[in-house]
C-alpha cells in the first residue's frame, strides 16, 4: 500500500459496482433461453388478436374445437420432429394415419379382440416406418423420395382394401372406445402424454442425444461410434407408429374410419408445425414442445380465420401469409434471444 496514492485508493473505492439485474429481467432472460419461447409468444399474440376480433374465440365449445384439431397434428408432429432432427423427413405418415384404423378394423372383424386390433394397427404402422428407414439408410435413397413413393403406395393400398368406402369404428360406446378418443378430451390427453414422453426421451436419453448427433454431423457421429442406421430407422418407426396412433384415435373420435382421412393435408400440417416450432429442416436442432406450440399456432390460425369469416376462396392464401409472418416473427424473437444470451 506504501507506493499507491491516496487518491487512487479513493478512486477505486468510489468505482460504481455493477447493478444486479432485476428479478423480472432475470426471469425474462431465462425465458428467452428456452428454444420454444418465441413460438409461445406468437401463439399468445394470435390468441389475443382473435379473442379481440371475435368474442366466441375463447368460449368452451370453440376451445374444444381447437383442441380436437390440435391433438392429431401434435401427435404426428412429435414423430416428424424426431425424424427431422436426425436429418430425414416422412411424407407418407398421413397415409399411415389412414391405413392404421383399417388394419384395426379388419383384425377386429376377423375375430380378434379390439385391443389386439389396435396393437396390430400400430405395429403395421411401425413396419411401414421400418421399410422407409431400411430403404433410406441401406439403399441410400433420400428420405424425401422414399417416403414420397410410400405415400402413393399406401394411398392405393388403403383405397383397395377398403373399396374406397368408410366403415364404422368397432365397439362404439364401450369404455375402450372412450379411452381411445371418443371421450371429449381423450385425444388431447393422448397428445399431451405423447409430447411429454417423446420430449423426455429427446432431452434425457442417449437415444435423444444420438438423434441430435446424427442430424448435426452424421460423419462425426459415425466416427464417434453412434449406430447411425439404428437411430435413423428407429426414428422412422417412431414417426409412422405415432401416425398410426393418431389415425386410430381420430377414427374413434369421429366414429368413422375414412379411406381418405389424413393424407398429405395432415402430413404437411405436421411438418409445418415442426418448422414453425423451431425445428431446423437441415437437422440437428428442434424440440417436441416447440412442435406442439407450432401445431397450436396452426390450430389457432385455422379456427380464428373461420370465426372471422375469411372467404373460402382466399383462405389458404391468407393462411400462408399468416404462417410466413409467424415464422418471420419467430426468427426475429430467436435472434433477440441469442443476442440476450451474449
Amino acid at each position: 500500500m506504501a507506493g499507491r496514492a491516496p487518491g487512487a485508493i479513493r478512486g477505486e473505492d468510489a468505482a460504481p459496482k455493477p447493478r444486479r439485474a432485476s428479478t423480472a429481467g432475470r426471469l425474462a432472460g431465462a425465458f428467452l433461453q428456452l428454444r420454444w419461447a418465441s413460438i409461445l409468444v406468437v401463439a399468445i399474440a394470435l390468441g389475443a388478436y382473435f379473442t379481440f376480433a371475435n368474442e366466441n374465440f375463447l368460449t368452451r365449445p370453440n376451445v374444444l374445437t381447437i383442441s380436437q384439431f390440435l391433438s392429431a397434428v401434435a401427435i404426428i408432429t412429435a414423430g416428424e420432429v424426431m425424424l427431422i432432427i436426425c436429418g430425414d423427413i416422412d411424407l407418407s405418415v398421413g397415409q399411415v394415419f389412414a391405413l392404421a384404423p383399417f388394419v384395426m378394423f379388419f383384425a377386429w372383424d376377423a375375430g380378434a379382440p379390439l385391443v389386439a386390433g389396435i396393437v396390430a394397427g400400430i405395429v403395421v404402422s411401425a413396419a411401414v416406418g421400418a421399410l422407409n428407414g431400411l430403404v433410406t439408410v441401406l439403399l441410400r435413397v433420400p428420405s424425401f423420395v422414399t417416403t414420397l413413393g410410400t405415400l402413393f403406395l399406401l394411398n392405393g393400398f388403403t383405397l383397395t382394401i377398403s373399396h374406397a368406402f368408410p366403415v364404422r369404428t368397432p365397439e362404439e360406446g364401450t369404455r375402450l372406445a372412450e379411452l381411445m378418443g371418443h371421450n371429449t378430451y381423450a385425444e388431447l390427453v393422448w397428445a399431451l402424454a405423447v409430447i411429454l414422453v417423446v420430449q423426455v426421451a429427446l432431452s434425457y436419453t442417449r437415444w435423444g442425444l444420438y438423434t441430435f448427433a446424427v442430424g448435426g454431423n452424421v460423419v462425426g457421429a459415425r466416427e464417434a461410434g453412434v449406430a447411425v442406421n439404428f437411430i435413423k430407422i428407429s426414428n422412422f418407426m417412431l414417426c409412422s407408429a405415432l401416425g398410426g396412433l393418431a389415425g386410430i384415435l381420430e377414427a374413434f373420435r369421429i366414429t368413422s374410419i375414412e379411406p381418405l382421412a389424413g393424407g398429405t393435408t395432415v402430413m404437411f400440417q405436421a411438418v409445418a408445425a415442426a418448422v414453425i416450432g423451431g425445428t431446423a429442416l437441415a437437422g440437428g436442432s428442434g424440440t417436441i414442445v416447440g412442435g406442439l406450440l407450432g401445431a397450436l399456432v396452426l390450430s389457432i390460425l385455422l379456427d380464428g380465420f373461420t370465426l372471422i369469416g375469411i372467404n373460402a376462396d382466399t383462405f389458404d392464401l391468407i393462411l400462408g401469409i399468416a404462417i410466413l409472418a409467424a415464422m418471420v416473427l419467430n426468427v426475429f424473437l430467436q435472434r433477440t434471444r441469442r443476442q440476450g444470451a451474449r
